[in-house]
C-alpha cells in the first residue's frame, strides 16, 4: 500500500531532521492518511478510499464528493476514483439532457 492519497495524490515528500548540534539526516514527511467511506449522491454508492485529511476538509467544504471528483484534476486521482468521476459526470449527463 503506497502513501499516497487517493483524491489530490498527495504523496511522502524528503527532508532533512535537524539536530541541535546542526547535524542534517536524511527523513520522509509521511501524508497523513485516512480509511474513510464516502458517499456519492449521484450513483447512491459508497466508495473505501485512503485519504488526506486535509482532503477530507476539501471534500466537505466543496459540498461532497461528486463535487470534489467533478473539479478535481485526472491526473491526480487514482483509477478507481477516476471511474468514479467519469460515472457521475456521465450520470449527471444523463439527468440533465
Amino acid at each position: 500500500m503506497s502513501w499516497r492519497c487517493d483524491l489530490t495524490g498527495k504523496g511522502p515528500l524528503v527532508g532533512h531532521k535537524v539536530s541541535h548540534s546542526n547535524i542534517k539526516t536524511k527523513r520522509r514527511f509521511l501524508p497523513n492518511l485516512r480509511n474513510v467511506t464516502l458517499i456519492s449522491d449521484a450513483l447512491q454508492r459508497k466508495f473505501r478510499v485512503r485519504i488526506s485529511a486535509n482532503a477530507l476538509k476539501s471534500v466537505d467544504h466543496r459540498g461532497g464528493l461528486d463535487a470534489f471528483l467533478l473539479k478535481a484534476k485526472d491526473t491526480e486521482l487514482a483509477p478507481k476514483m477516476l471511474e468514479a468521476k467519469r460515472a457521475i459526470a456521465k450520470k449527471r449527463e444523463a439527468a440533465a439532457g
